[in-house]
């Protein structure tokens, strides 16, 4: 069992910085890949950024390619999404979960945080 605890959220002008954590609580984070998703108001989850379990290999969706980095602290349960450049589309509340692959399949991941809300103001 897993439990993860998103953080880091919060209202950013267009073009500012943020950077999410989440921390996992039980000793078996480092086995899993962790993956960052998020849900925009009237809009399906989608898919943003994975990393596997020892953060050589990682995957992103193409609206956040070359702004966001995933990356993780094993020694200390964290997952981290840096996100830079933002633009007002990246309004969203975002999600970080973990499961066995680093894909963009959100059926493939088994335990997810409950969110933390980032508002980027034009």
């Amino acid at each position: 069992q897993v439990q993860l605890v998103e953080s880091g959220g919060g209202l950013v002008q267009a073009g500012g910085s943020l950077r999410l954590s989440c921390a996992a609580s039980g000793r078996t984070f480092s086995s899993y890949a962790m993956g960052w998703f998020r849900q925009a108001p009237g809009k399906e989850r989608e898919f943003v950024a994975a990393i596997n379990w020892s953060g050589g290999s990682t995957y992103y969706a193409d609206s956040v390619k070359g702004r966001f980095t995933i990356s993780r602290d094993n020694a200390k349960n964290t997952v981290y999404l840096q996100m830079n450049s933002l633009k007002p589309e990246d309004t969203a509340v975002y999600y970080c979960a973990a499961g066995s692959d680093v894909t963009g399949a959100q059926h493939e991941y088994d335990y997810w945080g409950q969110g933390t809300q980032v508002t980027v103001s034009s």
